[in-house]
Order: structure tokens, then sequence, then C-alpha cells
């Protein structure tokens, strides 16, 4: 595996690679990750794994200094799972100027379900992943499905802006209780972790009252924050959504997906289902 920190070195590799899948990654690599490798490997010739903790997705008081930076152990990971070229540069490098005046802007979904308690946050993402995928210049990029929010706006934004980019979702990774895999689960404690399936076990809930033809949304949702906030969680959202468009959904849709994000402790975390009737 080559380790490229420019973007000019990585420019002049990319001229000679033939089909070329991405993975961006912020680092402190899970099974999760390496899911959405080995998901490029089956579709491509070369593949770029990026690792940059983008501080522009980072709201105020959030975890960006603490954000845990395990570069030799992510290494190791990727040359294991046959990585290609591992794109690693400074901060400096993909913002030369510090300041970043010109930024992608996602529409009214960016404010709304995590958007709403973490103002800027898709902004910085949309912004760094075009940075990325203009440096790249990947034929496909592959996304997980946890972050589904995140995962509509870069798959709308590829669309609206016409970039030759295949955007490939992969699904959740989960431990065996049903845990979403996330770098943010490190965070727990023993307890908490014990405690974290619950969160995916109102949303299977939740999914198997849809299919079974369930159309009473809010008193799903609210039965789910009652139980979670009674053990201890605090509830940014449990939502029920269009799956395609993320706006409201209303009696009858049959392209569903549910959303929740909720903390344990200091441990924000975000899970869903899609409902697919």
């Amino acid at each position: 595996m080559e380790v490229i920190r420019s973007i000019a070195e990585l420019r002049a590799w990319r001229r000679q690679a033939g089909k070329v899948a991405f993975v961006p990654t912020m680092g402190n690599l899970h099974e999760g990750h390496l899911a959405l490798v080995q998901e490029a490997r089956r579709r491509a010739d070369k593949v770029v794994v990026s690792i940059f903790v983008n501080r522009l997705q980072f709201g105020q008081g959030e975890d960006f200094d603490a954000y845990p930076r395990t570069f030799d152990a992510d290494c190791a990971k990727l040359r294991d799972a046959g990585v290609d070229v591992l794109f690693f540069p400074l901060e400096q490098e993909l913002y030369p100027r510090i300041r970043q005046d010109f930024n992608v802007e996602p529409p009214h979904i960016q404010n709304e379900l995590c958007g709403a308690f973490r103002p800027g946050h898709f902004r910085g993402v949309a912004t760094v992943v075009t940075k990325l995928f203009n440096i790249v210049q990947p034929d496909l990029a592959c996304f997980g499905k946890k972050d589904y929010q995140q995962l509509h706006v870069i798959k709308a934004m590829v669309d609206d802006l016409n970039q030759p980019i295949e955007i490939v979702p992969v699904d959740t990774g989960r431990a065996e209780d049903g845990l979403a895999l996330s770098s943010r689960n490190g965070y727990l404690s023993a307890d908490e972790r014990a405690e974290a399936p619950r969160l995916y076990g109102h949303l299977a809930v939740i999914s198997e009252r849809l299919m079974a033809g369930e159309q009473d949304y809010a008193s799903l949702e609210a039965a789910a924050r009652q139980d979670l906030e009674a053990h201890g969680w605090r509830v940014d959202y449990v939502e029920v959504r269009q799956a395609d468009t993320l706006e409201i959904a209303h009696a009858g849709e049959k392209r569903l997906v549910v959303l929740a994000a909720a903390r344990l402790g200091k441990t924000r975390l975000i899970d869903n289902v899609e409902v697919l009737r």
C-alpha cells in the first residue's frame, strides 16, 4: 500500500490508474469501514482510502481535538484489506488558506434530523467530500448506510452537480447484539455498551410494526423515545421519514426509513433501518 500525502502526487498516481474506487474516512477504522473497502475492491481495479479528520464538520463543543487518531493501526488494517493507496493529507494541504471561503451548501435537509443538532455539519461534509472527489477523481465511491442522512446529501450533491461518480451504498455493519459499528462506540463504558443495543432494538420493532401495516408513526416514535429516556438516554430524535427524500413520511407510503439519534452518557449514537414495503 502506498501512502500519499500531497494532492500533486495523488493526481500523478491517478493518471496511471484504471477504474478507481474511493472510500473517504476520518480514520479510527473498524469492520464497518473495511466492509466499504471490500465492496470497493469488488467493483474497481484500484482502491483509494482517505484518512482526514475534517474540522469543518465538527460543531462548537464537539470532539474534533479528542477524535481518535490511530494511524498505525489503520494502516495495518488497510494493508491487510488490499488497499492500493492511502491518501493522508495534512490539514494545510486541503485547506491551504486555513479558512474555506467557498463551501458546498446542501438544501434544507441539512438543518433537519442530525442537522438540527449539529449546525453546519452537512455543509462541512459536502465541502470536504467535493474537495476529495476533485482530488481523487474516482469512478465510484462507497458510503455506509449507517450515516443515512450523509449518504442522502452526497447522492443528491453528485446528481445535482453532475459529478461523474457512482455512489455505492453499503449496508450498516453491526455487532452480534445489533449495535451499529461506529468509531464512537469506543467512548462507551462497559455498562453503556451493554445498554447501547436498545437503540437498534427500537428501530427494529418500529420496522416490524410498519411492515405489518401500522400507520400511526407519531405513536411509534413517541413510544421509542419514552422507553429510551426511561433507561437514561437523551434522545435527539426518533423519526419515520421517506427513504428516498428524507422528507416527512405520510401514511401509505411504501419506501420508509426509521432514523434515530440519542446520547448515552457522553456518546452520541445514530442508527436507522430501511422499511421498503
